[in-house]
């Protein structure tokens, strides 16, 4: 029987896909509270454990390490999961896991963040060019508004666009893009109400 290690190979993209979420599920902006001495997240500010919660603290070191290590889970899995002979379809749904594990954490009682960072990561390991389109497109509305959230969202809205252009006879990785684009929009939901109502905080606004 064709085995990896004590493993068969049909059960091999059961245990990375496991693997993936429960690697989105550590939360960096917890642990980053907890190792500098901050309230818990979720006790604060948004609720929310991502990095930009974090910032609100007024320290900038936790929130960059929390930017970053989000954004590295989302990576790692995707990553590894290139380097071997996987399907596209399991490299799909390993970053699709992480991704999830950041949204539904099993650590905290199924209750995460946005999973922007994450994202971020998972799109960089499948396409620099797909992360870097993302990225500029976060930077420059939010040079505009100063509004991290509407930054987000219109990244996100305007992800698969970029993924059809950069990996489009890829399209594992386009419907990849398409859900993970859905659920940030979705779970931006409050935010958007706040943008419609003209309530939502900006950084260096009132």
């Amino acid at each position: 029987m064709n085995e990896l290690g004590f493993i068969p190979v049909t059960l091999i993209p059961i245990v990375w896909i496991v693997a993936a979420y429960l690697i989105g599920s550590i939360s960096f902006g917890i642990l980053m509270s907890k190792a500098f001495g901050l309230p818990d997240p979720r006790t604060v500010g948004s609720g929310n454990i991502g990095a930009t919660n974090i910032a609100r603290s007024g320290k900038k070191l936790p929130a960059i390490l929390t930017l970053l290590g989000d954004a590295f889970k989302g990576w790692l899995p995707v990553w590894l999961a290139l380097q071997t002979d996987m399907l596209m379809w399991v490299v799909a749904c390993v970053g699709l896991a992480v991704f999830f594990g950041h949204l539904y954490p099993i650590y905290h009682k199924f209750k995460g963040g946005k999973g922007v960072a994450t994202a971020l990561g998972v799109m960089l390991a499948i396409s620099g060019w797909l992360a870097l389109a993302c990225l500029v497109t976060w930077a420059i509305v939010f040079a505009i508004s100063r509004i991290s959230s509407l930054s987000a969202i219109v990244a996100a809205a305007l992800s698969p666009l970029f993924a059809a252009w950069f990996l489009l006879p890829y399209k594992d990785y386009v419907l990849m893009v398409l859900v993970m684009a859905i659920m940030l929009v979705w779970r931006h939901k409050s935010n958007i109400q706040k943008l419609l109502a003209g309530t939502e905080s900006g950084f260096g606004k009132k």
